[in-house]
């Protein structure tokens, strides 16, 4: 703890006094030359070297406290070497306190003349101490009953002197050296008692770390040596609390293979050797409750590894962390009184797969750059909310420390970076967004880590959250190093990270990325560079029982949550429930929805060709519909696709700039009438022609009145807002998503036409008309079939509007079936196809 000025207690001045901080009493005196021996014997037994470094402040407290001649001090250490090491001298009674004199302090308790022995910290300890290797500080340190009294032992490097204060009697302990100082109280047992630590122009009252038992339970030791503590948050690193009636935090870590961990921060001055803290047992669990230190402080563990080197590292589950390139952890306790109570009591009404889903995807730093998580709480959802999505995707939340990274290479998994405020305003956030009845999903990383040597790399000084062997921890793509999910500690650190999210920010839904690289143990590596699964495949087993225990327990504890899989295989089963087997002997991995990337690649890749040449492609638009309904898919126009050389959305399209535009509002509406949830990228709702950097951000003055070309831009922002508004009043383009039944081709082998149609129906039969024309031309009357049970049917969508920028050709009228039949259908509609343009009809 930082020392600080007293400001109530006695007189600094007065704790120079001999043997007790008071002025002794004749009876007395005897005592104080025998405490004055004792410590000649703590010398003797201290290290040479130790000795020859005496420090200035251990002269003054030896000549404030009386000490006798050097002669007098050999003596006694002569006679208390001669005693028998198992048998105490006899002890004299505690003489009884002296009344205190009306303006001094109470006055100093006897110490026992033979205590050098029963009381002063052995070598073995004092060495282990000193170097940041004890494993149980507490059975040496604190208060101890012993023969004769008890033992008080206080480590503080760089103290003057320590008294012990119980109730109204003061004692001064003895300087051993090196921090140490002890003392022996005839006492039947261990009062309540603080202790007055006096350091060079200061004084610091406080209670004793080392006079408490455990906070941690042994339930909590027992689920952690389980791999099962779901709220492990609850349980590892650092919690202000009340312990025992006294206000402190208690620090707790994992670390199995630390030959020793200490506590550093701010309040100790980065030097942890006075906060060692205790094993508890085989769980590899660190634990030490510190009086006095509350929210705000900075900290870190300092661990001593197993070859005896040390290393400072940041807490990995501290809740907040200092804003980077600074990377100490940072004592935090939650205040947000949350406001979304209707929205958290209705969230699992209708499952995700079956309830309208279109996700605006955002990185939060450069979205608005500038702004803190509480500004923009103040402009994201309003602005989400009139564009009509139904969920906002944060990247990134969890803190990372280069910010080029995007929070894809976490450092503080159950910390909410720190560049745009804390936990809190962050909670405040999500809040505001739950308020004006938006979602919020957020992209989780558990995939791989950073090799940062504060953070999570051999944490320990041994492979601890990666993989032991070296072919399986390194990361081939990004440098990294991936998680052993075969070690159940690992694992309960990221299940219990999933549910963190949802249960302390109320978050609902977790984007999980790169799970392909999880699935594979050949992921981007050549032969030789992986060793096969037990049963000789590629399959990483133990990467798959984390997924499916992940995903099972989060749908168990949080309902309303919905995990999306970031993965680009053809795994079977990724939103298959865990406990369903599939052709290839695999239960599912259980998530709710999974991207689906086949589609995305396919369709930009047909529509970057020139209209001439896309009848050849014709293919790349229609082959999603072969697995579409082979899991639960959301169709992702992420930040992945509009970076790093890939061009914006309307930059991948061909022809000049009307032609860019006219594209990019068709294919958008193709994309919210196909089967699947949608997701879109910032900066693309409003055909920004630049590519994302982090560093700028959307150009929102594309927007601008006063910009010449900003009515271009508007007009995809108004698509965009009218494609939502259909969609939410539309089941039949959301309700059926994952039922083959929901969906039916009209005509889906016009490529001569560049020509898609299809319908898509609600659970009640209600059907929906959604005709894609990407070809630069106007086709009138072109016949399509359709049911023959529809009297009449009403546009409610055009792309082609002139509102949106487009040419105008709309049907403000209804249009009316004949009884001729076209594509396997008794009846038909001539419509007039605009160009480059989709349109979505409905029953009149």
């Amino acid at each position: 703890m930082t020392p600080r000025t007293p400001s109530s207690g006695s007189d600094p001045k007065n704790t120079a006094e001999a043997a007790g901080h008071d002025r002794p009493a004749p009876a007395k005196k005897a005592a104080a030359k025998k405490a004055t021996a004792k410590k000649a014997v703590a010398k003797k037994t201290t290290a040479k070297k130790a000795a020859a470094k005496k420090t200035a402040a251990k002269a003054t407290a030896a000549k404030a406290s009386g000490a006798d001649t050097r002669k007098t001090a050999k003596k006694a250490a002569t006679a208390a070497k001669k005693a028998p090491a198992t048998k105490a001298a006899p002890r004299p009674a505690a003489p009884e306190p002296m009344a205190p004199e009306p303006v001094a302090p109470a006055p100093a308790a006897a110490w026992r003349p033979e205590d050098p022995a029963l009381v002063a910290v052995g070598i073995g300890d004092r060495e282990r101490l000193l170097a940041g290797t004890h494993h149980d500080p507490h059975s040496v340190l604190g208060a101890h009953p012993v023969p004769g009294g008890v033992a008080f032992r206080v480590f503080r490097p760089y103290a003057l002197g320590v008294t012990v204060v119980a109730g109204e009697q003061r004692a001064g302990l003895r300087d051993d050296g090196e921090g140490f100082f002890s003392g022996l109280l005839p006492l039947p047992e261990v009062p309540a008692y603080r202790l007055e630590v006096d350091y060079a122009g200061t004084v610091q009252h406080t209670e004793d770390a080392y006079g408490f038992l455990p906070t941690l339970g042994e339930f909590d030791l027992h689920l952690i040596g389980e791999g099962r503590h779901e709220q492990l948050w609850q349980a590892l690193g650092a919690h202000p609390m009340t312990h025992d009636g006294v206000t402190g935090t208690r620090f707790a870590v994992w670390a199995p293979n630390a030959r020793g961990v200490r506590v550093a921060g701010g309040f100790n001055f980065w030097d942890g050797t006075g906060y060692p803290m205790r094993s508890l047992g085989a769980t590899g669990v660190w634990e030490l409750f510190v009086p006095g230190i509350g929210e705000g402080e900075l900290y870190k563990f300092e661990i001593t590894r197993p070859d005896g080197s040390r290393t400072l590292r940041a807490d990995p589950l501290a809740r907040r962390t200092e804003v980077p390139p600074a990377t100490s952890s940072i004592v935090h306790a939650s205040h947000h009184e949350w406001g979304d109570a209707e929205w958290m009591a209705h969230r699992a009404d209708i499952p995700a797969h079956e309830a309208p889903f279109s996700a605006y995807e955002l990185h939060l730093p450069s979205w608005r750059p500038g702004l803190t998580y509480r500004q923009l709480a103040e402009q994201l959802p309003a602005y989400v909310k009139d564009l009509g999505f139904t969920h906002v995707e944060l990247m990134p939340v969890a803190e990372h420390p280069f910010g080029g990274s995007w929070g894809y290479q976490v450092t503080g998994f159950y910390a909410p970076t720190a560049r745009l405020g804390t936990p809190d305003d962050f909670k405040f956030l999500v809040d505001a967004l739950h308020q004006a009845g938006i979602g919020v999903l957020m992209d989780w990383v558990p995939a791989h880590f950073p090799r940062d040597e504060w953070a999570l790399a051999e944490f320990d000084g041994l492979p601890l959250y990666e993989h032991a062997d070296p072919l399986r921890a390194a990361h081939p793509d990004w440098g990294t190093l991936e998680f052993d999910f075969g070690r159940r500690e690992v694992r309960n650190f990221l299940v219990a990270n999933a549910l963190y999210w949802c249960e302390e920010f109320h978050i609902d839904g977790l984007r999980v990325d790169a799970v392909a690289s999880m699935l594979y143990l050949d992921y981007s590596r050549e032969p030789g560079q992986w060793t096969p699964n037990e049963h000789g495949g590629r399959e990483n087993l133990d990467a798959v029982a984390f997924l499916q225990e992940m995903n099972a327990t989060v749908y168990r504890r949080v309902p309303g949550v919905v995990t999306v899989a970031e993965e680009s295989t053809a795994w079977d089963g990724v939103t298959r429930a865990t406990h369903h087997r599939g052709p290839s002997g695999f239960g599912g991995l259980g998530f709710g929805l999974k991207w689906n990337m086949g589609w995305m690649h396919d369709s930009l890749q047909y529509m970057s060709h020139d209209p001439v040449h896309r009848r050849f492609h014709h293919g790349e638009m229609t082959f999603s519909m072969v697995y579409a309904y082979s899991e639960n898919y959301l169709l992702p126009i992420s930040h992945d696709e509009v970076v790093h050389g890939k061009r914006s959305l309307v930059s991948k399209m061909p022809g000049d700039w009307w032609q860019q535009r006219a594209d990019l509002r068709a294919y958008l509406a193709f994309m919210w009438s196909h089967p699947g949830k949608q997701l879109l990228f910032m900066g693309q709702e409003f055909a920004q022609g630049a590519e994302w950097s982090e560093t700028r951000g959307p150009d929102w003055w594309l927007l601008d009145p006063n910009y010449g070309a900003a009515a271009d831009h508007r007009g995809v922002l108004d698509l965009v807002r009218d494609l939502n508004t259909v969609y939410r009043a539309t089941p039949a383009l959301w309700a059926r998503d994952v039922h083959p039944d929901g969906f039916q081709w009209i005509t889906g082998d016009a490529a001569d036409d560049n020509v898609f149609a299809f319908l898509r129906y609600d659970t009640d039969g209600t059907p929906l008309l959604a005709v894609s024309h990407f070809a630069p031309v106007v086709r009138p009357d072109y016949r399509l079939g359709v049911p023959d049970d529809v009297p009449a049917w009403l546009e409610v969508l055009n792309t082609d509007a002139a509102r949106y920028g487009g040419s105008g050709v709309v049907h403000p009228h209804p249009v009316k079936p004949e009884p001729q039949g076209r594509h396997g259908r008794p009846a038909s509609i001539r419509l007039t196809l605009p160009p480059l343009a989709t349109v979505w009809l409905r029953p009149a």
